[in-house]
């Protein structure tokens, strides 16, 4: 039986939506936790390119499993495309998502809403053992409201309005999300290509 792949991720909603994703493509997956590694990774790349990379590769040479890894983040019109790759950590060290979206709308405070243009932009990487990585990203783009809305997704999910759907992320199924998202997206794309001759020949052997 060909070994599993490892979801780089220790968020909970992060790895459901990539197992859920992965499932797709007929691939197996496990997560961080369930091949028992709970060494964190500091991020400290300046792209989600560079955090996703390093992340990929720093897990596939722990586990010996070919790995995949994300990194990704909102970019806000505003706020000259802050967060960023620093979404994870903005407003400072300590907050939960939803101490983030309160620094967030304080940032925000004296912006209206027409010009709160933002997007979600993720990477996706697999990396090999031997550190062979490969990269497909994705982006969507929406606004932020004024207040959170809806109880699901996670990260800035409460506040990010995607207008075909007249909802924010927060307010759809995770089927849904994963239609147009970011992330949706740049793991289509890996998977799409985890499929095609060259991926089997890239995950041979690991």
């Amino acid at each position: 039986m060909t070994a599993p792949i490892l979801i780089a991720s220790f968020n909970a909603g992060k790895a459901r939506e990539l197992m859920a994703l992965l499932a797709k493509s007929g691939r197996r997956a496990t997560t961080l936790r369930d091949a028992g590694i709970d060494v964190p990774y500091e991020e400290t790349g300046h792209t989600y390119e560079e955090n996703g990379l390093g992340k990929a590769r720093h897990y596939a040479r722990l586990s010996g499993l070919v790995t995949i890894a994300d990194d990704s983040g909102l970019e806000v019109a505003a706020l000259g495309g802050a967060p960023g790759p620093l979404s994870a950590r903005y407003g400072g060290p300590g907050l939960d998502d939803e101490g983030r979206n309160r620094a967030l709308l304080a940032a925000l405070r004296e912006v209206p809403e027409p010009e709160r243009g933002a997007r979600y932009v993720a990477v996706a990487v697999v990396a090999r053992p031997d550190g062979e990585a490969r990269d497909f990203r994705g982006e969507v783009r929406g606004r932020l409201l004024e207040e959170p809305r809806g109880e699901g997704g996670f990260g800035y999910d409460p506040l990010f309005f995607f207008e075909p759907y007249g909802a924010t992320f927060a307010e759809v199924s995770d089927e849904r999300k994963h239609a147009v998202s970011h992330r949706g997206a740049a793991f289509a794309r890996l998977a799409e290509w985890l499929a095609s001759p060259e991926g089997e020949r890239f995950t041979c052997g690991w």
